[in-house]
């Protein structure tokens, strides 16, 4: 309920200096307001002629459904959903200026929701840079891009929520290290970008919860980046796998101290699979992972880099904190099953 009642009058014995003190702190107003616009104007417009929109149709031309992608190389390198492709070989692309294009179906890896696709035209298009997700933190201007419902380009904006949420993929695998943002999406933004008031696409957008407001979120771009070069050089993504969800903390002070740590952060365990290499050692749920072979570890992100195709079926050691003490275990990690390749 808003107050009625006059915070001046208007005659001779108006408080003219309180009056004239408000005035400036209207203007900062406006200028804040002003220089937030031409952030996500200035973001927006960098992106957005490399954010395409994606139909999916079945071998007799029927449509399956369609989605967003993100162009991540001139020559015509798409980075899209996992889900949003789903088992299609081809994908129509039709870019922001009109122009409508064949992509074929390079790479899928559900286990991150990720796919790529390439242009098959001989042509140089617009392309969006991956960021450093690492460098993000919550309350950071957070844009999405996509083609939801149908509307080719809508930008929508609001901030990073939060950093290191897991999310379950439509394989049933956790996605590890998910960026969360209130940028509003909607069906068709998937594969879309979310971008950084620098420009640089932080994310890629991929889920909603049906019936919540303001929760969405994205696979990070330093996943994305390590998903990406992998499908380039293999055709697919191998990756050891221990059995374990996590999320990225920040490490005790007093941790850092006694054990003379170079980060700041770590990767603790949230969930830790029956039956996995990481349950067979005796990794346990709020073990604070801080290093993975011998090489320190910040984050989520990090813990999912190490654990690279070279360290597949090798027995290394894992270093961690349990109840503020420093332990190691040895884990064997095992090859994920192989994603689809087309």
């Amino acid at each position: 309920m808003f107050d009625e009642t006059p915070r001046f009058l208007l005659d001779e014995t108006s408080d003219a200096p309180e009056q004239a003190a408000s005035a400036p702190a209207a203007e900062s107003d406006d200028v804040l307001l002003d220089a937030y616009s031409r952030t996500v104007s200035q973001a927006a417009a960098r992106v957005s002629p490399a954010v395409v929109r994606l139909d999916i149709r079945d071998a007799n031309q029927r449509r399956l459904g369609s989605g967003s992608g993100v162009i991540v190389s001139p020559d015509g390198l798409v980075l899209t959903n996992s889900h949003v492709v789903a088992s299609a070989r081809s994908a129509d692309i039709t870019t922001p200026d009109g122009n409508h294009y064949v992509a074929r179906i390079l790479a899928r890896d559900p286990d991150t929701d990720l796919a790529l696709a390439r242009i098959e035209a001989d042509v140089r298009l617009p392309h969006a840079k991956l960021g450093d997700s690492r460098q993000l933190r919550p309350g950071q201007v957070a844009i999405a891009i996509g083609n939801p419902l149908g509307f080719d380009t809508t930008v929508t904006a609001g901030v990073v929520s939060a950093l290191g949420r897991s999310l379950r993929s439509t394989n049933g695998r956790m996605i590890d290290d998910v960026i969360q943002t209130d940028a509003a999406l909607n069906p068709g933004n998937s594969g879309g970008a979310l971008v950084s008031s620098k420009g640089e696409v932080i994310g890629i957008n991929t889920a909603i919860i049906s019936g919540a407001q303001g929760i969405c979120f994205a696979v990070a771009a330093n996943t994305a980046n390590f998903v990406l070069g992998e499908m380039i050089r293999h055709g697919r993504v191998r990756r050891a796998w221990i059995g374990v969800g996590a999320g990225t903390i920040p490490l005790p002070r007093r941790a850092i101290l006694r054990l003379a740590l170079s980060q700041q952060t770590c990767s603790m365990i949230t969930s830790v699979e029956p039956g996995s290499p990481a349950a067979e050692a005796g990794l346990m749920s709020g073990d604070m992972v801080i290093a993975v072979d011998g090489l320190p570890v910040a984050g989520t992100e990090d813990l999912v880099r190490l654990l690279d195709a070279d360290r597949i079926g090798k027995t290394i050691p894992v270093d961690f904190l349990r109840n503020s003490q420093s332990r190691r275990l040895w884990i064997a990690p095992i090859e994920r099953n192989a994603p689809i390749a087309a």
